[in-house]
């Protein structure tokens, strides 16, 4: 599923936490969306790339982002 700033806006407005996750060559990408809608999104950026990557490479950048991701979302 793919997500953007919006659906997490959206959802934040909703009363449902939410967290945008990204690589973090689109980090500047998240900075530009969240500043057009007057919106600080709560973000957690991984390393780049994503494709190509093996199960355990995804395994290990998932568990790298795991305590980020909570705390974004207990904040």
């Amino acid at each position: 599923m793919s997500c953007s700033v919006h659906d997490v806006s959206d959802l934040e407005g909703r009363g449902i936490p939410g967290v945008f996750v990204t690589t973090v060559h689109f980090a500047s990408a998240v900075s530009a969306q969240s500043q057009s809608l007057g919106f600080d999104a709560a973000a957690v950026m991984t390393s780049h790339p994503i494709q190509d990557r093996t199960d355990d490479e995804m395994t290990a950048i998932a568990d790298e982002a795991f305590e980020q991701l909570v705390k974004a979302l207990t904040a």
